[in-house]
């Protein structure tokens, strides 16, 4: 997708999401205090690490459980505004700032830790030829219900095929997976 179009698409998204977001924030800081953004460091294309926007889903003051770690439905650490934005993956929508800053692309693989990154084959790192997105091909193939090797060869696979058609399919099937709520979030 051409930079000039999606940065279109970004500020509409932006702006007809503003009002969810303002209140996600709010309530965010009214369940727990703390900050509503939740920052961390991720892996983006040329390998160059930014700092990752979302919106905070656990209590303030939550340290990773571990590298790569999947946080279950039923971590007590989540709050209820935390599952429910995970839920609908609304606490993604931060990451509209990352793309406007020109960090990741509405569309490409998902930024990794960089812990994660450290242990790439340098096939797995085909992965960073490209900016992340804030959604992809393996996200709408079962996301994390696929094994992470299986997601990195999804991203390959974007990366060798990536086409404006390519794109607007997955934003298509994001937008009904997230209309749904299936396969967002792990089970």
């Amino acid at each position: 997708m051409s930079r000039p179009l999606e940065l279109l698409i970004t500020v509409v998204l932006m702006v007809v999401t503003a009002p969810v977001a303002l209140v996600s924030a709010i309530l965010i800081r009214l369940e727990g205090g703390g900050p509503a953004i939740y920052r961390q460091r991720r892996v983006g294309r040329g390998g160059v690490e930014f700092e990752l926007l979302k919106f905070r889903t656990m209590v303030p003051g939550s340290d990773p459980v571990g590298v790569g770690t999947i946080v279950a439905r039923d971590d007590p650490r989540v709050t209820r505004i935390g599952r429910w934005l995970r839920r609908t993956s609304l606490d993604e929508l931060p990451n509209l700032i990352n793309v406007w800053r020109g960090e990741m692309a509405l569309v490409g693989p998902r930024p990794t830790i960089p812990a994660q990154v450290v242990d790439y084959t340098a096939r797995q790192h085909r992965r960073h030829e490209v900016r992340p997105g804030i959604t992809g091909w393996a996200q709408v193939q079962g996301r994390a219900a696929i094994p992470w090797d299986e997601r990195i060869e999804l991203d390959i696979e974007y990366v060798d095929n990536r086409s404006l058609r390519l794109d607007f399919e997955i934003l298509r099937r994001t937008i009904r997976l997230t209309a749904t709520g299936q396969g967002l979030a792990p089970e």
